[in-house]
């Protein structure tokens, strides 16, 4: 285990000596093509072609989708309040449910219904569960053991996802604009094949395209945006259960959260938000960088010693070894971070908080770190600032609400947050 900053960034910069491998089966469960066990020149040009989805440009397409799905749990979210009597009840279901909705509609827009994202929502722990750091052998092949109810439920994200790349690829054909991911990366393959077709016809003058890319499968887009669900869902699912009860825990910072959020929509609460909204909100990104500092939703990334490594000049990790960098350290050191234990938005506004990016690692570092390093954020943001105006919440605190929990990521042991319409 890798608890000090300097060595975690060893090994996430270190690829010549290490490579992502989660746990054991993970390749069994989430495909050994997956994108991100690749390495190399191989990783380099699939990551440079990922890339361009997550652009500013990009980014502002995807929030009238996000605004729609907020709009209609946060609707659910005040009924399932009301049908309980506003008694408290545990809403990390509905946690884990809305960032599964916000993910597909982000990666998939209206080419997945509503029914799949819940079928989705509801089975996707089963594909966490799988990833147990010790299996029986061959358990994958033994029917309803974890790690082949994770894979059964794998395969059928695949194929649905494999579904709607064709029905994206379909739309993408007419011309139409872009307002999902997978609309973005079709309409980039498609001005790359237009381009090597005029270089093949003998032009000369062809316009490069800026993300040249080669043409890929329904099924390799299904695989690759199944390995941005398996990034996103249970990490925004810790995230949100966090934020919603931090910010019940502190009047104080809510209240002020909700005031810029008002101020920034012109004293209209129905505004929607766009990115140069969201990028204003000052105090709000403050807050939601201090959440993913004060309760980091990854606290490991596990690696895998492909070559005896040195990683001190004293100690040097065998070949075939685990080797697991920690965040959690690094994101709570005194030294950067006065206080750690305590949660605090204004250290990245009047501290010098935002100073620290090597402790900064809530998205990993090196070859292999989080794509949507700005798109998490953003949206963490859009979430808490419409909810804010839209709900109030407070928090049934017991005496395991401040104990932590992991389930792959981190969870308070009780989630209880009552919802009432504000």
């Amino acid at each position: 285990m890798a608890s000090d900053r300097d060595i975690a960034h060893k090994v996430f910069k270190s690829p010549t000596y290490a490579e992502p491998c989660l746990v054991p089966v993970a390749k069994d469960i989430l495909g050994h093509k997956a994108w991100v066990f690749l390495q190399g020149k191989e990783h380099a040009e699939y990551r440079r072609g990922l890339t361009p989805l997550f652009t500013n440009k990009a980014l502002a397409t995807y929030f009238p989708a996000q605004e729609r799905v907020f709009a209609d749990y946060f609707d659910k979210f005040v009924a399932a309040s009301e049908a309980n009597r506003g008694q408290p009840m545990e809403f990390m279901p509905l946690f884990r449910e809305i960032n599964c909705a916000l993910s597909c509609r982000t990666f998939l827009g209206d080419y997945i219904s509503q029914t799949a994202v819940k079928q989705i929502a509801d089975d996707y722990w089963l594909a966490t569960a799988a990833l147990e750091l010790v299996n029986v052998p061959f358990s994958i092949h033994i029917p309803y053991t974890k790690p082949w109810l994770g894979r059964r439920t794998v395969r059928a994200v695949h194929a649905e996802f494999a579904r709607c790349a064709a029905a994206a690829k379909a739309r993408m054909a007419t011309g139409a604009k872009p307002t999902s991911i997978i609309d973005h990366w079709v309409a980039h393959m498609f001005e790359s094949n237009r381009y090597r077709e005029r270089i093949a016809a003998g032009e000369t003058n062809a316009e490069k395209p800026s993300n040249l890319i080669r043409e890929f499968t329904n099924q390799e887009i299904s695989e690759t945006l199944f390995t941005f669900l398996f990034a996103s869902q249970d990490a925004s699912s810790s995230a949100t259960t966090w934020m919603f009860q931090i910010l019940a825990q502190r009047p104080d910072v809510l209240d002020r959260l909700r005031e810029e959020n008002l101020a920034a929509r012109g004293g209209d609460r129905n505004k929607p938000f766009d990115l140069p909204m969201l990028e204003s909100l000052t105090y709000t990104n403050a807050v939601v960088k201090e959440l993913l500092r004060y309760r980091p939703p990854v606290i490991f990334v596990p690696y895998l010693a492909t070559k005896n490594f040195p990683v001190t000049p004293d100690y040097t990790v065998p070949k075939g070894s685990m080797i697991i960098p920690s965040c959690y350290p690094a994101l709570h050191d005194p030294d950067a971070y006065p206080d750690p234990n305590v949660f605090n938005p204004d250290r990245w506004i009047s501290g010098d908080a935002e100073s620290k990016t090597k402790n900064w690692l809530v998205f990993g570092a090196g070859a292999h770190d989080c794509l949507a390093r700005k798109y998490v954020p953003l949206s963490m943001a859009a979430m808490i600032g419409k909810a804010a105006l839209e709900l109030d919440w407070t928090h049934h605190a017991t005496e395991d609400s401040e104990k932590i929990r992991v389930f792959a990521t981190l969870f308070p042991m009780v989630s209880c947050v009552p919802l009432l319409i504000l």
